[in-house]
């Protein structure tokens, strides 16, 4: 799959190993691939997230990540979900907290790696998406928009932080007429 990425999806994928070993996390998870994406220049990928104002945004999208960390990478939706089942997420992460430290339940380790095994579930299957999206948009190659797309088209924490701050899939498609082969 990796030899039909353009170089920006490349770009985007090696960044956010870099990115996921910076801030000492045992994967590469999908904030890791939204970080690396926000980090591009110069690119059509780069140029929607300006459009919709994400790079100015970047320091709340990342507190948005960040909390969403902190209670083991539940979305504020699963949040509240649990919640009408009475179960108090902020309550069991203050005491998880009080008990074992502040980011107790945020995934952290560094382990030696191999390339295709740092990834977890959730942002290989984002991976796998990007392919599909790509191949239903008619390009055959995978850019960072079709990553993008991916991300906004997945259930999750950043998904949710990304629909907050104005990228929705539909905001994103429409940003991106044509594809990784236009």
């Amino acid at each position: 799959m990796f030899e039909r990425f353009t170089q920006e999806a490349r770009d985007v994928v090696k960044g956010s190993v870099a990115l996921s070993e910076r801030m000492g996390a045992d994967r590469v998870t999908d904030e890791h691939l939204l970080l690396a994406l926000l980090e591009q220049k110069g690119t059509r990928t780069a140029f929607a997230l300006s459009a919709l104002g994400l790079p100015d945004r970047r320091a709340s999208l990342e507190q948005a990540l960040a909390r969403a960390r902190r209670s083991a990478g539940l979305s504020r939706s699963e949040s509240d979900a649990l919640a009408g089942l009475g179960i108090d997420v902020a309550e069991i992460v203050a005491r998880v907290e009080e008990n074992h430290g502040p980011g107790a339940l945020a995934a952290r380790g560094r382990q030696k790696r191999w390339w295709h095994g740092s990834y977890a579930p959730a942002a290989k299957e984002t991976l796998v998406r990007s392919l599909h999206i790509a191949t239903e948009r008619g390009d055959r190659r995978i850019g960072g928009e079709h990553l993008l797309l991916a991300l906004t088209a997945a259930p999750g924490a950043v998904a949710e932080a990304l629909a907050d701050h104005g990228a929705t899939y539909r905001s994103v498609a429409r940003l991106m007429p044509g594809g990784a082969d236009a």
